[in-house]
């Protein structure tokens, strides 16, 4: 079973993580690009039990598209964002992919909010991705 270590810019908030990701995704929404400073936002949810965080972390929550609640846990030192809650899969973590910092992570299976994909965004192809409005 793999170990994956997730961290912050300046290492103070970590999250490591025992086995596969259940879901690896990216968002397109404008949230997420804002939240981001990127075009999309990307992450892996790994179930609760199985990931370990240590440090300090500040929350800020905002209203999901779904109506659930979803709360972003950021280093207090440097602000990078290593993970979120979301209060309609409370037995899950998401962590940002970016935070693993590991260029062999697997890619995305799931694509959503498309609708508000830059077009020259360039996607991961073929059929066992779900592109998703």
């Amino acid at each position: 079973m793999p170990t994956r270590h997730a961290t912050c810019s300046c290492g103070q908030l970590r999250v490591t993580c025992e086995g596969d990701p259940v879901r690896v995704s990216i968002c397109h929404c404008l949230a997420c690009q804002r939240r981001t400073g990127s075009v999309f936002g990307a992450q892996a949810r790994f179930p609760r039990t199985q990931a370990r965080i240590d440090g300090q972390s500040t929350a800020w929550s905002r209203p999901g598209d779904s109506g659930g609640t979803l709360a972003f846990h950021f280093c207090p030192v440097c602000g990078a964002t290593v993970y979120w809650l979301i209060q309609a899969a409370p037995d899950l973590i998401a962590i940002a992919i970016g935070a693993f910092a590991d260029p062999g992570f697997g890619p995305p299976r799931h694509s959503v909010y498309e609708r508000s994909r830059h077009g020259w965004v360039a996607l991961p192809g073929g059929p066992d991705v779900e592109h998703l409005e």
